[in-house]
């Protein structure tokens, strides 16, 4: 096979886009025509069809995804001095909005099959913790990382039996679900991201917190308006996080496309499952109870570096999220972690890679990337 033949790129939202062209020209002239740009109807709307996609009572539209965690972080309580349990395996915003508001991120392994936190892990942590450690955690963030929930059932047990709040870091993995119940349901809130390449991606940032809890969506509402619920009355103080009414217009059409996008997802990672198996490929391990949405699909192989170039060298835009686990960033070397803290972390940083599996893959492009695949393994 001569390299390059073929272009695959990692996501193509122009063939997206294609698909629902004259829709969204549609909605957003009928912005343009009621000028009415920053938390319109359009705005209540999609954090209405949000909640109930989600299975929970209230959405809250802001700026972004990472927007999102810190307002439910700070709604719930988390400030200086507190500590958030999290995982150092995902997207560097988890951690970050923990920090940003003055607290420090607790990292703990995640599972080897699922790359989720370890809900036995954070047991271990939580039992043996000294008092003053123990008194200073407020919160666990669990990430559904690649699409797929964390082990929710456990995880809310823990995080009943020790009062702590729990924030579903959902950025990944709308419309997934864990025995029924839907990504940002468990915890007491969830937090969403409209970034351009997630699965239900705008045409720019934002965000959404989804809750049952009526007093955090109503003070999230209060505090992304600068702490003021009545114009020039600033109850505290608070941020500019809206989410604009063009990219609610956009999000509400690909909404009522997001259940089929996903069902193409998991048909095409069904087909890589098939192909990938017998050549000792680490395919997604899917947890009994789980259905996967396939944000990315994210297989371990060795010699990782060597075959993600011979991809690339062939067209196929194939991806490591994430090279550097969050314990290991420049930033975050005072928590005097260093290499061998969170071994199962580490080594998938080493050893994972993302394919293309967006559902406008054609049948042609899907065959080149198996094929390209078993040349490689083959060889």
């Amino acid at each position: 096979m001569g390299k390059a033949n073929m272009k695959i790129p990692l996501l193509d939202l122009k063939a997206q886009y294609e698909s629902i062209k004259d829709e969204i020209s549609r909605v957003m002239m009928r912005v343009v025509d009621s000028q009415y740009f920053i938390l319109s109807p359009e705005v209540s709307a999609l954090e209405k069809e949000i909640a109930d996609y989600t299975g929970v009572s209230y959405a809250a539209g802001v700026a972004s995804g990472t927007d999102a965690i810190i307002l439910a972080l700070r709604v719930l309580g988390v400030g200086e001095g507190d500590m958030v349990i999290t995982t150092p395996f995902t997207f560097f915003a988890t951690a970050e909005s923990i920090s940003v508001l003055g607290a420090r991120p607790l990292f703990v392994d995640i599972d080897p099959g699922t790359y989720n936190i370890d809900p036995d892990k954070i047991e271990e942590l939580l039992q043996n913790a000294p008092p003053e450690t123990k008194n200073a955690i407020k919160a666990i963030i669990p990430v559904h990382l690649y699409g797929q929930c964390a082990d929710m059932d456990r995880i809310m047990e823990i995080a009943n039996r020790y009062e702590l709040k729990v924030i579903e870091d959902c950025a990944q993995a709308i419309g997934a679900t864990c025995g029924g119940k839907r990504a940002g349901s468990f915890g007491n809130a969830g937090c969403f991201s409209f970034f351009p390449s997630k699965n239900l991606g705008g045409f720019g940032d934002g965000g959404m917190v989804a809750s049952s809890d009526t007093a955090v969506i109503e003070r999230i509402k209060r505090l992304r308006v600068h702490g003021s619920r009545e114009q020039y009355i600033h109850e505290e103080i608070g941020y500019n996080s809206r989410l604009d009414s063009l990219q609610a217009a956009v999000l509400r059409v690909k909404l009522k496309k997001l259940d089929a996008w996903l069902e193409g997802r998991r048909a095409i990672a069904a087909r890589y499952d098939e192909a990938f198996s017998p050549l000792g490929i680490i395919t997604p391990k899917v947890a009994g109870g789980n259905v996967h949405t396939y944000h990315q699909y994210t297989i371990a192989v060795d010699k990782r570096d060597e075959f993600l170039r011979y991809l690339n060298e062939r067209g196929i835009a194939a991806r490591v999220y994430y090279p550097v686990p969050l314990h290991l960033q420049p930033c975050y070397k005072d928590l005097g972690r260093s290499i061998g803290s969170f071994p199962v972390s580490e080594e998938a940083a080493e050893r994972v890679l993302s394919l293309p599996v967006y559902p406008e893959l054609s049948e042609k492009e899907i065959e080149y990337i198996i094929r390209t695949t078993r040349d490689f393994f083959k060889s």
